[in-house]
């Protein structure tokens, strides 16, 4: 593949145009010593420039482990306590999946949020859960709130994917200020989840897919990079092919799914979300927590906010889909919600 390595005339104009705004222009000379620090570190691939040895926890104590992704991985561990914790209430995490919100270009709020926040009040209302709303419209509206793209590692070998994902923030880059740091505890935490999203082209939202990708750590990743020395792609082969159990981090979760639509492709994209959850050994919380509808079928986009209002009856399919989460959750609590065939063994990993 051609390399995208940028010279440092290249690179120097890019990282310049974050300045365009003539305010910054009294300050050209101190900007041009921040590109050149940015150049070298750059030129050096400093992804991690600061990091501390893994400790007596991981294979390698001696590894440098980023701080970053150490702060991440304790964030992770602390999640996952909080889920075991039997003294809590349940959790359930509620993901508004559009980008569309009042705060930027489209001038107002998106449908899903709109339901997203019917499923929140019905869950504060009728029960003692607790809730927490994942907003993925601010990707969109809000300053440095970035999910950056997987970069595939797991295809390379599994091992080679760290849980939580090592692959951000990327100094040397200019990747950083990524969500996902955040968003991992949120899924760890959550006892149910319930995803939200509108049909974009046929598929689930961008923000939604960034998030889909970038969860693949969530399902078989290594939750120790000292074990393949950072991203050593043949160390983490020979890691693999020694014998991986593809760990399901998140296994054992309920979930809700809730899809609409204006014209076509709303089945299939309810489909695919919850095809993926299953995959990932998330459980379906009931027939009545999966949705697919259609909202002002084939009518004008700019009246679709009055339809959602006409529509009770999807407003009250959502507040149903809401309760079938919440029930189920309380059940798996209670030890009386059982899905057949969950402990066996799958005689072909992932």
């Amino acid at each position: 593949m051609a390399s995208p390595r940028l010279s440092e005339k290249a690179f120097k104009a890019r990282y310049k145009q974050q300045f365009v705004d003539p305010a910054f222009e009294p300050l050209a000379q101190s900007i041009e010593q921040i590109a050149s620090i940015a150049w070298q570190a750059y030129a050096d691939s400093r992804k991690s420039p600061i990091t501390r040895k893994a400790g007596p926890a991981f294979s390698d104590p001696d590894y440098d482990l980023s701080v970053d992704w150490i702060a991440a991985h304790e964030a992770v561990l602390q999640a996952q306590r909080r889920y075991e914790d039997l003294t809590v209430p349940p959790r359930l995490l509620i993901i508004n999946g559009s980008s569309r919100s009042e705060h930027t270009c489209p001038g107002e709020m998106s449908k899903s949020f709109r339901l997203a926040e019917i499923a929140r009040e019905t869950i504060d209302k009728e029960t003692k859960l607790a809730v927490e709303i994942l907003d993925l419209s601010r990707l969109a509206s809000e300053y440095g709130r970035n999910i950056h793209p997987c970069k595939a590692c797991f295809s390379t070998a599994a091992p080679l994917c760290h849980w939580p994902c090592s692959c951000y923030p990327n100094h040397s880059l200019g990747q950083v200020q990524d969500w996902m740091n955040e968003i991992y505890p949120m899924w760890v935490a959550a006892h149910g989840i319930m995803i939200i999203s509108p049909v974009n082209w046929y598929q689930v939202s961008s923000p939604v897919k960034l998030m889909m990708d970038r969860l693949v750590c969530a399902d078989g990743g290594n939750p120790d990079p000292s074990l393949t020395q950072g991203k050593d792609a043949a160390k983490a082969k020979e890691v693999e092919l020694a014998g991986w159990d593809y760990p399901r981090h998140l296994a054992g979760r309920l979930f809700s799914v809730i899809v609409h639509g204006d014209v076509e492709g709303a089945e299939n994209v309810r489909h695919s979300i919850a095809d993926w959850l299953r995959f990932m050994k998330l459980s379906p919380a009931g027939p009545g927590a999966e949705l697919d509808r259609y909202i002002g079928y084939w009518k004008p986009y700019a009246t679709s906010h009055d339809e959602l209002d006409a529509d009770e009856t999807i407003q009250e399919e959502v507040r149903n889909a809401a309760r079938s989460l919440a029930e189920a959750v309380v059940e798996r609590r209670a030890g009386r919600f059982r899905q057949i065939g969950i402990g066996l063994e799958d005689p072909r990993q992932k």
